[in-house]
């Protein structure tokens, strides 16, 4: 691709980008970063996990993020009692007249563009299972069966954090499947304040329609592979998944309180998301900061800790930022 095509795209891409934001920005108050983050996660195709408390407005937008591109939503409320089948579909048997009866499948909730998965960690391992299954093939197999899910494909599961009685963990590979985990905090005040005084008259922005959302995702599928990402900054983006491993970093908390680094998929959504994110921001290429930036949501769900670590109060997050500042200290001292 030419640079003035890829220009083109990315400058269409950015205004894309700004439209979303003045659209879901409106309606949903005091998360701009997290916004930005789930556009980038959508521009990236990978899925996202998103964790809160309830009440802070994770339905309201899920459906604002879907109204703005014009796709297709369906939301799934998971509980200890809901089955694969309820999420899948199943077969139905129909009466086509005659005395003649033959089997249809019925499509679940899981046949749609955006999906809502709200508190995934309290449906069984099973059920959640299958869900995560239909994430990573893009595909349904039953009784033998494929079909293909709708394009695009993007899920927001939500877990709460706050009750524990009841839930499911989800399983260290099976989390790894989310391109990003974000956290859905308590707003300040200023932003809690505008939340109770917003009105209708207060939405800004149109939104998209289906075919120019369709149309931003070719265009952006067919500029990716053109971004430009010195080797140098590919390199960095291994150099800190590979900082995450206990047997391979020079963190001491890495060494200390670290199972499993982050696995080599990390890596490649790394990189993925970084090229998104500099589309977004009108630029087109990667940067050492793209890659910052983005290194605590992408990685910090996929690491797993040591049981040392929950005892002496280390988080993910304090794993994450040592990790980042020892891989960035090595790159500065190789370019020195």
């Amino acid at each position: 691709m030419d640079s003035e095509e890829l220009d083109r795209i990315i400058r269409t891409i950015s205004s894309f980008r700004d439209r979303y934001r003045l659209y879901v920005g409106s309606r949903v108050v005091g998360y701009p970063e997290l916004l930005d983050r789930l556009f980038i996660a959508f521009l990236a195709g990978g899925s996202v996990l998103l964790e809160g408390a309830p009440g802070l407005g994770k339905t309201t937008l899920a459906r604002a993020y879907s109204t703005f591109f014009g796709l297709d939503y369906s939301r799934v409320q998971f509980t200890p009692d809901l089955m694969p089948l309820d999420i899948v579909g199943s077969n139905i048997l129909e009466d086509e007249g005659g005395g003649r009866r033959s089997f249809r499948f019925y499509r679940g909730p899981i046949f749609s563009n955006i999906i809502l998965g709200d508190e995934i960690n309290r449906a069984s391992p099973k059920t959640q299972s299958a869900f995560l299954e239909a994430m990573e093939e893009k595909r349904v197999t039953f009784l033998g069966t494929t079909y293909e899910l709708p394009k695009p494909f993007f899920v927001i599961a939500t877990q709460n954090p706050i009750e524990l009685e009841g839930t499911y963990p989800l399983p260290e590979a099976q989390i790894d499947r989310f391109i990003m985990k974000l956290d859905f905090a308590m707003p300040d005040f200023l932003a809690l304040r505008e939340i109770m005084n917003l009105s209708p008259g207060d939405m800004k922005g149109a939104p998209a329609d289906r075919e120019e959302t369709l149309r931003v995702l070719a265009d952006w599928e067919n500029a990716s592979g053109s971004m430009a990402s010195l080797s140098e900054v590919t390199d960095y983006a291994a150099r800190l998944v590979l900082s995450t491993h206990p047997d391979k970093s020079e963190s001491r908390l890495v060494r200390t309180y670290v199972a499993y680094g982050a696995s080599p998929r990390c890596a490649v959504a790394l990189l993925r998301a970084a090229k998104a994110a500099a589309a977004a921001d009108g630029r087109p290429a990667v940067s050492y900061d793209d890659l910052d930036d983005l290194f605590l949501p992408v990685t910090a769900h996929r690491i797993v800790m040591r049981f040392e670590a929950e005892a002496d109060g280390i988080k993910a997050s304090d794993i994450v930022a040592d990790a980042r500042a020892v891989a960035r200290h090595a790159l500065t001292r190789n370019t020195l």
